[in-house]
């Protein structure tokens, strides 16, 4: 599929490039499946491909399809020191079943001593200013590093695990982090995730089987009680539905919508 018409993606793109060069991919994505959707990725993105893991089920079966199928992406993680011991059992699954490694990034250890010598241990509890500023040291400028000189970062997102989701685009420009940003099973059920990972043998988290369905911070994360949505176990204790540590945020704090949003 040539989405182009003749544009050249060997040099470098300005913005409305890129914004141009996003809408084709958001517009041909719908026909393929999600390793037509990354090879289409990978052949008209000028420059290297990031995979950001936390080893939840999309991400696992982001990384079998990318693993098994050829496709030149960098695969990373955000190690923010809080983490739950079985994520870092996936975490040596992983690397073990694919014969890769799975980069870790992590926080500056004197940002993450300020942090704590400001608000306590656990102080991201207090307020949800406190949980984002825990989140930004942990998470948000720890990715900034992990996506350094790639040009397109590929994400589990999925349009249902949220409302906030929903209006999401299967690639935009984000222009936070100057590159474009791939959701390549956007529109698939975590029913359809989970029946890949289960015929494909993919490691996976056993939280999942303790009603764990969405895992980040062993802190801020608890099972999902029956009829509560997928993501309604991180940071519980705040009550605004927006369950979201800021890594898929804009500038203003939203979402990055669709185009049609």
């Amino acid at each position: 599929m040539d989405i182009m018409q003749g544009a050249d993606t060997a040099g470098a793109l300005n913005e409305a490039a890129w914004d141009g060069l996003a809408a084709r991919l958001d517009d041909a994505f719908p026909r393929l499946d999600p390793v037509g959707r990354l090879k289409l990725l990978a052949r008209h993105v000028p420059g290297p491909l990031v995979l950001t893991t936390s080893f939840g089920l999309e991400d696992q079966a982001l990384t079998h399809l990318v693993a098994t199928a050829g496709i030149d992406v960098s695969i990373v993680t955000l190690d923010t020191g809080r983490m739950f011991p079985e994520t870092y059992t996936v975490w040596a699954a992983t690397e073990a079943r694919y014969g890769i490694r799975i980069k870790g990034f992590y926080p500056r250890a004197t940002e993450i001593e300020a942090l704590v010598e400001r608000q306590g241990i656990d102080g991201f509890y207090a307020s949800q200013d406190a949980r984002k500023a825990c989140c930004h040291v942990r998470k948000v400028a720890p990715l900034r590093r992990a996506l350094a000189g790639a040009q397109a970062w590929l994400t589990g997102l999925r349009a249902d695990q949220s409302q906030h989701r929903q209006v999401l685009a299967f690639v935009s420009f984000d222009a936070g982090q100057a590159m474009l940003k791939a959701s390549p099973i956007l529109d698939w059920s975590r029913e359809r995730v989970a029946d890949l990972v289960k015929d494909a043998d993919i490691p996976v988290n056993p939280l999942h089987d303790k009603g764990f369905l969405s895992i980040g911070c062993a802190p801020c994360t608890r099972a999902v009680a029956p009829g509560e949505h997928e993501r309604a176990g991180r940071w519980w204790w705040e009550q605004d539905g927006q369950q979201e540590c800021g890594l898929h945020l804009s500038a203003d704090g939203r979402l990055v919508r669709g185009r049609s949003g």
